[in-house]
């Protein structure tokens, strides 16, 4: 039976973040949000560390697909967006580090056929004994070609299950506390 902490919810883009009004009209957008625990970091980078190491292992065979599929049209793979670490600089998992703050990083890639955003940010909403707080993450995408389209395309319902997963599997795990 899952508790306050575990449930995943769609939820609009924060009107705070950074990426939320980044491109005009994304062609894709979307958020979701889970609880976190009193006790769970404060800090955005590591809960973006902790959630993106939290990969199910079907996600893992769909990025190796997805990897296959993509290769022959010049699409980067996951195995170079992680080998480029040392090109580009620091990276969480696949994903290019763009900026940080107190509540919130903004991890993503630029490529030919598209760019996107993906923040992870801290939100709270005032409460007693103490605030809720939850961890949003938000995508937006805007694409460049036919190419872009057609590969969000594809991709879209994926991507959704597999955000909902990795926030899920996070929860299950148990968040990393505050100061560790």
């Amino acid at each position: 039976m899952q508790d306050a902490y575990q449930y995943v919810v769609a939820s609009p883009l924060p009107d705070q973040s950074r990426i939320t009004h980044l491109y005009a009209q994304p062609d894709l957008a979307d958020a979701y949000s889970v609880r976190l625990p009193p006790d769970a970091s404060d800090d955005p980078e590591v809960l973006a560390r902790f959630v993106l190491s939290q990969q199910a292992p079907w996600a893992h065979q769909l990025m190796r697909l997805r990897d296959v599929l993509v290769a022959g049209f010049g699409i980067k793979t996951s195995q170079q967006l992680v080998a480029s670490i040392d090109e580009e600089g620091q990276r969480i998992y696949i994903f290019k580090i763009y900026e940080k703050s107190v509540d919130e990083i903004v991890l993503g890639e630029n490529d030919k056929h598209l760019d996107f955003r993906l923040s992870v940010m801290l939100q709270s909403q005032p409460s007693q004994p103490e605030p809720i707080r939850y961890l949003t993450i938000s995508t937006v995408v805007h694409c460049h070609n036919h190419l872009g389209r057609a590969y969000l395309n594809l991709i879209a319902p994926f991507h959704r299950l597999i955000v909902k997963s990795y926030l899920r599997r996070a929860a299950d795990f148990g968040w990393p506390l505050r100061n560790s």
